[in-house]
């Protein structure tokens, strides 16, 4: 059993600041020599790399519908063993979706810290904190913050609102925010001036009860699970760079417990493809970088050598779309493309795909996301469908040779021996 303090920041509803306020917890405690573990509840890319960067330590995710109450539970315990803070992010709203992040609160019994957007409310702060604390019988609470407050004043009625002994980390003053785009904030690395932000931000957090240690929680021992090195003595190549930049930092880990070889690529940069026996294209925004992906055919010529030749290759959602004969982008211009799969992807204003889903394949079954403005239009026939956590059909999986190609971004722990068996 290690005990470490911990919370999970939620909010009541998605876009009160639940990343930008988790990050700048992490920056806080982190620049006084804290080590700080953040996770992220669902299956995000975008808000793990704030907190990776807000940290200083990998952010990994956790959920019990795509990773699994199992994962959850000897991450959190590695964690506890090797942190002086836990942090966790929650998704949407503190009760949406099923599970939840107030599943993820009682199941293990971290402590909830409400941010709640106070921008446009007085007193009926007290009454949502108190919804928050009381909806669901067993709740681990803390306490809430108020966030975007307008003054001192505004500070002091949000707090005198709130029922008796409830918990008070502060206020936060309306100011910085983190830049988005349409599937989230923009990527880590995109965002100039982040480290400026987060400590203007952790500066504010310094003069609030959010300093101070929360109570430490127990986890319970559980070690992490035996993966055999099947991959040993093989090359995988996985472009990573702006244009793919959606790698759960859980599949690389898998990908080093099965012996890879792990070597990174930027498409964007030019970058030839390396000597490899396997490849993985994840996804990203190919789309706003179409004109430089589309004026290097050199690598979309090795990519079709390297299938052609027998060998896998992986291409989730953005890196799907890139091995079409051409990608649509949101102004209407065409881009041509790979042209290893027949058929174009064309960007949408409207979302087209969101959730968990689960995909059958022949080397076994694995849990993943999809998230998509695109649609593909294209003659192949899918391999099989993913299938929702309701049962319903999900996204079509691609299959030639040994190129698989979907919309679904993969959990690779949820099967490593089916992500060994796909890159063999």
């Amino acid at each position: 059993m290690a005990a470490c303090p911990a919370l999970l920041v939620a909010a009541p509803a998605s876009g009160q600041g639940k990343t930008t306020v988790t990050a700048a917890l992490a920056r806080l405690h982190a620049r006084q020599g804290r080590r700080v573990t953040v996770f992220k509840c669902g299956p995000d890319f975008l808000d793990p790399q704030i907190h990776a960067f807000a940290s200083g330590r990998p952010c990994r995710n956790l959920d019990l519908g795509m990773c699994g109450e199992a994962d959850a539970a000897w991450r959190l315990a590695a964690a506890a063993a090797d942190s002086d803070l836990i942090l966790v992010e929650g998704v949407m709203g503190l009760f949406d979706g099923q599970p939840s992040a107030a599943d993820i609160a009682c199941r293990f019994g971290i402590p909830v810290l409400a941010l709640i957007d106070a921008g446009a409310m007085a007193q009926t702060f007290g009454a949502v904190a108190h919804g928050l604390a009381s909806y669901r019988p067993g709740l681990p609470f803390a306490g809430v913050l108020a966030n975007r407050v307008g003054s001192a004043h505004h500070a002091e009625l949000l707090k005198q609102s709130l029922p008796p002994a409830m918990g008070w980390f502060g206020a936060l003053p309306r100011g910085d925010s983190l830049p988005e785009r349409h599937l989230g904030l923009l990527q880590a690395a995109e965002i100039d001036d982040l480290g400026a932000r987060l400590d203007r931000l952790a500066d504010a957090l310094a003069a609030t009860a959010a300093v101070d240690l929360p109570p430490p929680v127990e986890f319970a021992d559980q070690p992490p699970p035996t993966v055999a090195p099947r991959l040993a003595g093989r090359r995988i190549a996985v472009a990573r760079d702006a244009a793919y930049g959606f790698i759960y930092p859980a599949n690389l880990d898998t990908l080093q417990a099965l012996g890879a070889d792990v070597a990174f690529f930027s498409p964007l940069a030019g970058d030839a493809l390396p000597d490899c026996d396997a490849v993985w294209l994840p996804g990203g925004y190919p789309e706003l970088h179409a004109p430089t992906l589309a004026a290097n055919p050199g690598l979309w010529r090795a990519l079709a050598a390297h299938v052609e030749a027998g060998k896998p290759l992986l291409a989730e959602c953005g890196g799907m779309m890139s091995l079409f004969e051409s990608v649509v982008d949101k102004a209407g211009a065409s881009h041509p493309f790979a042209g290893l799969l027949p058929g174009r992807a064309v960007m949408q204003p409207r979302l087209a795909a969101l959730g968990t889903q689960f995909a059958d394949l022949p080397e076994g079954r694995l849990s993943g996301h999809t998230f998509h403005y695109s649609r593909s239009d294209t003659p192949l026939a899918p391999l099989v469908r993913a299938r929702t956590a309701e049962g319903r059909d999900g996204e079509a999986i691609y299959r030639r040779g040994r190129l698989t190609a979907s919309y679904v971004h993969f959990y690779f722990p949820s099967n490593p021996d089916a992500v060994a068996a796909l890159f063999s």
